[in-house]
């Protein structure tokens, strides 16, 4: 049986690319992003594509759905959907910071929460979280991006050991 991938964030960059290696290896990929638009040369490629805003619920859900209706499963998640503040932290508003945080913190959590059941019903799963080297290194200019990063790894740490005995693996990418 085709394995099954879910990937956030695929109008371009790591998602892309994420979206074509996972396509290489004969999975039945979805790729999502916000303007589905920006998918077109993947869903010719052979991708299932989507509409996804991470920051929706009822889009993660929707999409979330649909793949079990039409595959039954989803073996891999890959939260890549990202987006960076930049500038010193005093200049950045609140709400800069909670939409940074929306995207690339809640973002994931929603999806996680929405694809756990399934993959612990199977006894199998695969979460990949795409954070960045930032995660782990703040450096000026980037402390709101980084503050999201850092919460991504310390979600992603706790979160392997919760679901560990399920047989579900959580991996977290720092490029």
């Amino acid at each position: 049986m085709t394995k099954t991938v879910l990937i956030t964030g695929c109008s371009s960059g790591i998602g892309r690319a994420t979206a074509e290696a996972f396509l290489d290896e004969e999975w039945t990929v979805y790729a999502t992003a916000r303007d589905e638009g920006d998918l077109t040369e993947l869903d010719e490629a052979g991708c299932e594509t989507a509409e996804l805003d991470v920051t929706n619920a009822r889009e993660v859900e929707r999409v979330v759905d649909r793949i079990i209706d039409e595959q039954g499963r989803i073996d891999c998640l890959v939260n890549n959907a990202g987006t960076a503040q930049f500038g010193p932290l005093e200049d950045v508003p609140t709400g800069a910071l909670d939409e940074q945080f929306d995207v690339n913190v809640y973002g994931p959590h929603r999806l996680i929460r929405a694809v756990l059941p399934h993959m612990r019903h199977r006894g199998q799963g695969r979460i990949v979280n795409v954070s960045s080297v930032t995660g782990f290194l703040a450096t000026p200019g980037e402390g709101a991006y980084s503050a999201s990063k850092f919460a991504l790894e310390g979600l992603s740490d706790a979160l392997r050991n919760e679901v560990d005995q399920y047989g579900i693996e959580v991996v977290l990418v720092e490029p």
